[in-house]
Parts: C-alpha cells; sequence; structure tokens
C-alpha cells in the first residue's frame, strides 16, 4: 500500500523520531510511505481556540496538499497522533462549512476519510495486530482523550502492545482520566491542569511500570513532565516508537533520559 505520513507539527519540531518510527514500522511490514513536503500545520489549535476564519487558510492548504496525494496514487494517510486526525476527520469540514464554503468542506471529506491514526490504520485497514516488534519492558499505556473520545480507537493500541514482544503490559488504573493536558487548556486553567496531571502521575506510579506509553506525543510531554519534575525513573515513549522497536534495533526511546517526552 501507499501511504502519505502526516506527522504533525509536534512531531516534526520536537519529536522527529516519532515520524520516523512510524516510517519504519510501515516499511517493515512491506509498505511504501511518502511524506508530501508542503505539509503544514492542520489548524487544529486556532480551531480549538476559537479561530476559525484564521484556521480556514490552514485547513485549504492542509486539503490541496493531502489531496495531491491521494491524486498521485497513495491509498492511506496516517498520523501518530489521535488528537491531529480527530482534527482532520471532524472539524476541517466543519470550518469550510461555516465559512461558506462547501467546495472546500467536500474536499476536506475526502481527504478526512482516508486519514487514520496509527492504531486504525495498522488494525483496522492493513489488518495487522503483530508487527513484529521486540521491547522487553514493563510498559503501562494512557489512552488519549482525542484517540478515545473523537476517533474511538477502543482496544486497538492495547491490541497492538499485547503481541510485542518481551513487554510486560500491565493496565493503567483509572487509564480513561484526562491528563490534563489538552493543548492550550494546560496554560489557560494551569491549577486545574496541574491536578489532573498530580492524579493521572500517581496512578502511573501505582503500576511500577518503567515505561508509559500513549498515541500523543503532546500528552506524552505533558505527562513526562509530571513524571520527570519528582524524578520518579519511569520514561515516556510513543507508541509507534515501540512498535517500531524490534530486537536488531533498539529504538532511541529505549534509552531516553527517565522522565523524557516521546
Amino acid at each position: 500500500m501507499r501511504i502519505a505520513l502526516f506527522v504533525t507539527c509536534l512531531g516534526d519540531s520536537l519529536f522527529p523520531d516519532v515520524g520516523k518510527a512510524t516510517v519504519r514500522l510501515l516499511e517493515r511490514l512491506g509498505h511504501e510511505v511518502g511524506f508530501p513536503a508542503g505539509q503544514t500545520c492542520c489548524g487544529q489549535m486556532h480551531i480549538n481556540t476559537g479561530y476559525q476564519q484564521h484556521a480556514l487558510g490552514l485547513v485549504e492548504h492542509h486539503v490541496a496538499t493531502f489531496e495531491a496525494a491521494l491524486d498521485d496514487g497513495v491509498q492511506a494517510i496516517v498520523a501518530p497522533s489521535g488528537s491531529c486526525v480527530g482534527s482532520v476527520r471532524h472539524q476541517h469540514a466543519m470550518v469550510a462549512r461555516r465559512a461558506g464554503d462547501e467546495a472546500l468542506a467536500v474536499r476536506a471529506e475526502r481527504v478526512s476519510a482516508q486519514t487514520l491514526e496509527l492504531s486504525e490504520l495498522l488494525v483496522d485497514r492493513l489488518g495487522v495486530t503483530d508487527v513484529g516488534a521486540f521491547f522487553p519492558h514493563r510498559v503501562t499505556y494512557h489512552p488519549t482523550c482525542h484517540s478515545l473520545r473523537m476517533l474511538r480507537v477502543a482496544d486497538k493500541p492495547l491490541r497492538l502492545l499485547r503481541e510485542v514482544r518481551g513487554i510486560d503490559l500491565v493496565e493503567l488504573p483509572d487509564a480513561e482520566q484526562c491528563c490534563g493536558f489538552g493543548g492550550t487548556f494546560a496554560m489557560k486553567n494551569a491549577e486545574t491542569s496541574t491536578a489532573m496531571l498530580a492524579d493521572k502521575v500517581t496512578q502511573v506510579r501505582t503500576t511500577q511500570a518503567s515505561v508509559l506509553s500513549a498515541g500523543d506525543a503532546s500528552c506524552l510531554m505533558h505527562i513526562g513532565a509530571g513524571l520527570g519534575h519528582l524524578r520518579t525513573g519511569v520514561r515516556t515513549v510513543h507508541l509507534a516508537e515501540i512498535l517500531a522497536a524490534t530486537e536488531e534495533r533498539v529504538e532511541p526511546a529505549a534509552v531516553r533520559e527517565p522522565g523524557g517526552a516521546g
């Protein structure tokens, strides 16, 4: 299958290893992965903070970039981020329609229909749960809000993790509780966000896991800061990096400093 990588702004700017791991994983499974070079921010931050008119140009650019990839034979678009995929699928057409641009809304729906979060692509589109990964660590998993509630990926990430060789996967108590990040929520409501983060860190520590994983680097960045501040020794590692790890290749995440974001 020909797949286009939507790397997201946060991945491109702060966590490039997550995008690289996504490519290595999919290529190992026999797929051709391309990177549409024109991609920029999808506009989620603007939309979520009420600046839909400012987001319109970003939506139009995103649609044009990935529409061209589909026209060129790409069969799926993947992002290692439930948050950004959620924006593409549930917000782009809405923004276009509210701006009175029905033609853009229809184009956005075409792109969004082929845009998948990593676990969705692997389990639903490619029909695979065992990706040949090896990660000999005690791991707990946090289901991020957008992937769980907006995309409804359910247990797909856990199904993938259960097939990883060497892993000791332990359940996270109250896993479905938000970590408190929520994009600009963490800045505008810092006290509430910090209280939510404290609860999440406490829950992670009860598992005695050495690694916390999730499908969004943003949430891992937030939780990782809390874990690092308390010197817990728990690393945060993106789902893509665990699935890309093999006995022959140890991912950078395996040697990352405790508390560093994945």
